[in-house]
């Protein structure tokens, strides 16, 4: 087991091997209701007709904020140090599910 400890020393943060490796996904499906929202990463493959979700995590809105926050600044650090991440393609404005009755989230 990997063990990680935060920078003030306080939680301990434990990885079975298993989840240490990881799971390849390129496709992230954001739907949210008043309560939660629900990120389901998948991996996509060109010729196959269906994405295959291979994690779900379900997010409390004030994590969903922090996670979000988090990434912008990582994002920042990570162009800092190797350069601007280049988009090649625009995002499909409806590449998302709605399980709930609420407005759908964007990808």
């Amino acid at each position: 087991m990997d063990e990680k400890q935060n920078q003030d020393g306080g939680i301990q943060i434990e990885v079975s091997h298993e989840l240490a490796a990881g799971v390849y996904s390129n496709l992230a499906l954001i739907t949210h209701s008043p309560t939660e929202f629900v990120i389901d990463f998948a991996s996509y493959m060109p010729g196959i007709p269906k994405a295959q979700v291979c994690s779900r995590i379900i997010v409390a809105p004030e994590h969903t904020k922090r996670l979000l926050m988090a990434l912008q600044d990582n994002v920042a650090k990570y162009e800092r140090a190797f350069g601007p991440i280049q988009l090649t393609q625009q995002p499909q404005k409806d590449r998302t599910i709605a399980p709930f009755s609420t407005p759908k989230g964007e990808a």
